[in-house]
This record gives C-alpha cells, sequence and structure tokens, in this order.
C-alpha cells in the first residue's frame, strides 16, 4: 500500500501534472487578447451597422426630373444627359453671352438674384450640371473636372452660342476655368469666390473606404445638414429661406439622385488648376465676397497674380455667395466689365 500511494505522488509530482500559475505577463496578454477580440467585434458590427445604414431606405421617392420642372425650366440633351437651363433676357448682337455654372450641391437657383439683373446687358443662361439639380444623375459618369468641363462645352454648342463669357461660382469656377482652357468659343472668365485655390474638400476624402461614398450622399440628401452646410457660408444665413431648401430639395427627389451622387462621391481628386492659371488666355473677372470664412486674402492675391488679364469686382459685405448676398454690385461690376470682352 505504502508502495502504491508514494507512486502516485511521484506522478502528481511530475512536470507534466503539476499546475502552475500563470505570470502577470501572461495574464496581462490573455486580457489584451480578449480586449482587442473585443474592439474587433464591436468595430464589425459598427461598420455592419454602418453599411446598413447606408442603404436604409430614405423614405423619399426619385421621380423623373421633368416632372418637377417649372414652367421656366428648359432641358437640353447633349452626350446622352438632359441638362435643365434656363435663360434671362435676349440675345442680341451687342449683348455678350454668359453661361453660368453653380457650386457644390446647389443648382441654377443659386443665380436667382443676380442673373435677372444681368439681362439687359448678357444674354444669360444658368445650367444645372450633371448630377446637381434636374440635370441627369447617371451613376456611371465621371464627374471630375476634365469631363464636367468637356460637357458644359458641349451644352455651349449644343445651345449654338459661338462665342460666350463663361462664370461659375466656387467648384463651378474651378469647371468653368477648365473650359476657358478647352473651349475656343470662350472669351471671357468670370470667377466667383473659386474653389481654385482650394476647394474645400478634406483630402481624407479620397480615402474613405465602401460605404462612406453613399453616407455622404445620403447626408447631403437630408434637409436639415444641407440647410444648416449652407448657411454656415453666408453672412446674412437668412437668405437661406424655407423657399430656397424647397428648391434644392428639388435634386434630392429626382431620378438617380442616391446612386448618381454616391459615384460623384467616390470620385475625389486633387486639383490641378491653379497651376494652370497662367495658361488662361482670355480676360477673367475675379468677383469676390470679403468676408468667405473659408478663403483668406491671400487666396484672392495668388489669384490675381495667376491670371495675366484680370479685374476684381469685390463685395466689402459679402461671403462665399457673393452673388447672392450682393447681387447688385455684381451685376453692376459685371455690367461695367462688359467691353473687357470684347477686347
Amino acid at each position: 500500500m505504502n508502495g502504491i500511494m508514494r507512486a502516485l505522488c511521484a506522478e502528481t509530482d511530475s512536470p507534466t501534472n503539476r499546475i502552475t500559475t500563470p505570470t502577470r505577463r501572461e495574464i496581462s496578454m490573455r486580457i489584451l487578447k480578449r480586449l482587442l477580440a473585443g474592439i474587433g467585434l464591436l468595430l464589425v458590427i459598427g461598420y455592419v451597422g454602418l453599411i446598413v445604414y447606408a442603404y436604409w431606405p430614405t423614405g423619399i421617392e426619385e421621380v423623373p426630373a421633368k416632372s418637377l420642372a417649372s414652367p421656366a425650366d428648359k432641358f437640353a440633351a447633349v452626350d446622352g444627359l438632359e441638362l435643365r437651363y434656363r435663360t434671362f433676357g435676349t440675345p442680341a448682337d451687342d449683348k455678350p453671352n454668359l453661361v453660368l455654372l453653380h457650386g457644390m450641391a446647389n443648382s441654377i437657383q443659386s443665380f436667382r438674384f443676380v442673373a435677372p439683373l444681368l439681362a439687359d446687358d448678357y444674354y444669360v443662361v444658368t445650367v444645372d450640371m450633371p448630377g446637381f439639380g434636374l440635370s441627369s444623375k447617371p451613376d456611371d459618369f465621371d464627374y471630375r473636372t476634365g469631363n464636367m468641363a468637356r460637357v458644359v462645352g458641349e451644352f455651349i454648342r449644343t445651345l449654338g452660342l459661338e462665342e460666350a463669357v463663361v462664370g461659375g461660382h466656387s467648384m463651378g469656377g474651378l469647371i468653368a476655368m477648365r473650359v476657358a482652357l478647352d473651349e475656343p468659343e470662350i472669351n471671357g472668365l468670370v470667377l466667383m469666390n473659386p474653389g481654385i485655390i482650394s476647394s474645400g474638400v478634406p483630402p481624407i476624402t479620397k480615402y474613405l473606404p465602401f460605404p462612406f461614398q453613399r453616407l455622404s450622399a445620403k447626408q447631403f440628401g437630408d434637409r436639415d445638414f444641407r440647410e444648416q452646410f449652407l448657411k454656415i457660408s453666408y453672412v446674412d444665413p437668412g437668405i437661406v429661406t424655407e423657399d430656397v431648401m424647397d428648391d434644392l430639395q428639388l435634386a434630392v427627389r429626382s431620378e438617380g439622385y442616391l446612386t448618381g451622387t454616391t459615384t460623384m462621391m467616390g470620385q475625389y481628386e486633387d486639383a490641378q488648376e491653379r497651376y494652370m492659371m497662367g495658361e488662361v488666355d482670355v480676360p477673367v473677372a475675379i468677383v469676390w465676397g470679403a468676408k468667405d470664412r473659408n478663403k483668406p486674402p491671400e487666396e484672392l492675391a495668388a489669384l490675381r497674380d495667376g491670371f495675366r488679364q484680370n479685374i476684381l469686382i469685390e463685395a466689402d459685405n459679402a461671403g462665399h455667395y457673393v452673388h447672392e448676398e450682393s447681387p447688385e454690385i455684381v451685376a453692376n461690376g459685371l455690367i461695367e466689365a462688359k467691353d473687357l470682352w470684347e477686347d
């Protein structure tokens, strides 16, 4: 019996059967592994939640754009797209043709104040660019600057405007500059607080993974978000009225908004136009709202240094939307500049 007990004790005390106490380092590593696994699981759940939210129905029924159009709206078939536009004034030999391009997340409504003021001296055409307003919003379209400028050039030819001044606000100014560079029928350029030196789009945008592009499209379709986004760019945010928001939300209600805007949000590019300013060989009118919170005086100085032929029309009490906050100053300046395009 004693021999059996000694054998059992020896077996229990052998290295293979001895219970060891984990060291403090081993305990810490186990806790860290479990913590990282938990965090990873939460990230996966959160990411799946983002995808579900991105594709969750918005409750907004998209309908054909033309069903939302007003009597003043016209549509032009350009390169397989339907582009909405409006005209102000009548064509005449002594009137320059002026084509105006809106900024990001906007539409032709942005020129509702200044276009009528110019109608006696210019034949004014405002157009919704592809992906905006009531123009077509295909999900397989190249929304980058060069292609947008090409479509605008085709639009100008479709309307039979053999010579034209092209103007744009913010992002529209960037595209207008490319039109002036690429299209021989352009004889003048108007830039309203343009996105040439800085676009205002964070560079991190190009690194955002799926489904952040669709989330961005959904966010810009939200009326409250868009209203607040707009108001911070005005000295007088009261300009952003319910009627303005109703007009802007037409884009969200139009066919193709969510899929087309998702495509657009995924096509960020580093703007190179600031390095091309010296190549513009037509006269340039720089229209500037001095109280633009995102565009310092140095940016205006860079524009004036960059373009070889330019004049300045400045509104001291306007912000980024200079043509909306000071339409009389802008219109009077452009009327005085009429001869500039004929020299």
